[in-house]
């Protein structure tokens, strides 16, 4: 017994290397699975040797053993105990010399060129070359399609529509790199600045409401909805920022503070930020009687780029100064500082799917949109996508990024992240696209640009959350005019 010895040492060995590979799950192995080992051939001839020695009526059965694929286990055992195993569970078959079954056995271990092997015979039927399944979990490629293995289906890319369902006119509309004039709200409204006035377009409706004209003295440079979506924030190139009951088209606050035009706006659950051309940023609660809580300094140029966290525990802001600076809640001195960008940092977006991701893209000398990890204070990653980026959005449904872009791409691009790989380029705009908001359902984003047009395009699916049969654009086809 001192081969058969031999024999289990090396099987103990190749089950323990086995049990550490993540690719096996379950450890179903034939010895066909061990045609790669050094030792199959003697232990083929070992076997042999063994089983002559017992009865020839319990060689077809033996056979049936091999051919039924047990357990790695099971292998085990009958290696360890093979001179006395019983075969009366099994039916006999009819006798037929061992020598028959050796040499399909041999091919089957070693390969059609083992000599002496027949060429007619193909016992288990592997193929030689088969291209190994992207879910297999077997270690040798063979042919599964006869073993009523079922592997799930490659999910085929998603396609997304590249031409708007909707394009609205918007005379008027600033094509100016560092305003923000476009924003769609929890109740599904869209506010747009054309000039001195705001126009409100009910997307459910297809209906167009003029909420407020600031006059001949006076432009908008921002529009911004609070989270409840019934209030609207609007930055004037005079330094004011007003708050505005769309659902009355009343005006509720009008407040000071900036010396300059306010040309970005963000909100968090309850505080209202503001940046401005005065190259600071004012905290207001809008409940507080004061105009401002706190002022952040830290940028050396216009403020151009500010978005919440989802959490509503950081604020990202983005320079002409080509800085990025991150503040938590009660912060005024940034919490970190970052100046990889080469231009000005208007397009900032957060992840929804997780904590502390930021994106952030540079203008039309930088080009690149870079990824930042804020827990840790890490530089992720860097794309360069060939334009000025004016915007970013990180839909919520799906992990996927939407940039725009100007400097004569005058574009929209959907990406997959992580690999930052192109799903759609969309295109519409005949000038650079510099405005971007996404529908609060997470399916939809309108685009704006110096073209003077409002393009709106269907790009992700509903989450699981939602019903699929949505309101938005029931009559959208065709042209029409926000104002």
């Amino acid at each position: 017994m001192a081969s058969c010895d031999k024999i289990c040492k090396v099987l103990d060995i190749y089950e323990e290397r086995l049990s550490k590979n993540k690719y096996l799950a379950g450890d179903f192995f034939s010895l066909v699975d061990l045609s790669h080992l050094p030792f199959t051939q003697y232990l083929v001839g070992q076997m042999g040797k063994e089983y002559m020695k017992t009865s020839r009526k319990h060689v077809s059965a033996w056979w049936d053993d091999i051919s039924s694929r047990p357990s790695w286990q099971n292998i085990r055992l009958k290696f360890r105990t093979f001179r006395h195993l019983q075969f009366s569970h099994v039916r006999p078959r009819k006798r037929r010399p061992f020598y028959c079954l050796s040499k399909p056995l041999g091919a089957t271990l070693f390969g059609p060129d083992t000599p002496g092997t027949p060429v007619s015979r193909n016992i288990f039927r592997y193929k030689t070359e088969t291209k190994r399944s992207l879910h297999s979990l077997q270690p040798l490629g063979y042919d599964e399609s006869g073993l009523g293995i079922s592997h799930s289906p490659v999910k085929a890319p998603r396609k997304v529509p590249t031409s708007p369902y909707k394009v609205l006119d918007a005379p008027g509309l600033e094509d100016d790199f560092y305003l923000n004039l476009v924003d769609w709200s929890s109740n599904n409204v869209l506010a747009v600045g054309l000039e001195s006035c705001v126009y409100l377009w009910n997307a459910c409706g297809n209906k167009v409401t003029k909420l407020c004209d600031l006059g001949i003295r006076d432009s908008i440079c921002s529009v911004g909805w609070a989270q409840c979506g019934t209030h609207l924030a609007v930055g004037t190139n005079n330094g004011q920022v007003q708050i505005w009951d769309a659902s009355n088209c009343r005006r509720v606050r009008t407040m000071e503070g900036h010396r300059s035009r306010v040309g970005v706006l963000a909100w968090s659950s309850s505080l209202l930020s503001s940046g401005s051309h005065d190259k600071s940023i004012l905290q207001r609660d809008i409940r507080a009687r004061d105009d401002f809580a706190s002022k952040l300094v830290g940028h050396k140029n216009e403020v151009c780029g500010l978005k919440w966290s989802y959490d509503d525990r950081e604020l990202a802001s983005g320079g002409n100064e080509n800085r990025l600076l991150v503040w938590n809640q009660h912060s005024t001195q940034p919490v970190l500082k970052h100046c990889e960008h080469t231009a000005a940092v208007k397009a900032i977006a957060w992840s929804p799917h997780r904590h502390g991701l930021l994106a952030s893209g540079g203008g039309a000398t930088d080009r690149c949109i870079r990824f930042w990890d804020t827990t840790t204070n890490t530089h992720l990653s860097c794309l360069d996508t060939g334009c000025q980026i004016s915007n970013l959005v990180w839909p919520k449904n799906v992990n996927e990024l939407v940039s725009t872009h100007g400097s004569s791409q005058d574009h929209i691009i959907v990406w997959r992240y992580p690999t930052m790989s192109k799903l759609a380029t969309l295109t519409g705009h005949t000038t650079r696209v510099l405005y971007l908001a996404i529908s609060p359902d997470g399916q939809k984003t309108v685009t704006g640009s110096g073209d003077e047009t409002l393009c709106f395009w269907r790009l992700f699916p509903a989450s699981k959350s939602q019903n699929t049969d949505s309101k938005i654009g029931a009559s959208s086809f065709g042209r029409t005019s926000i104002r």
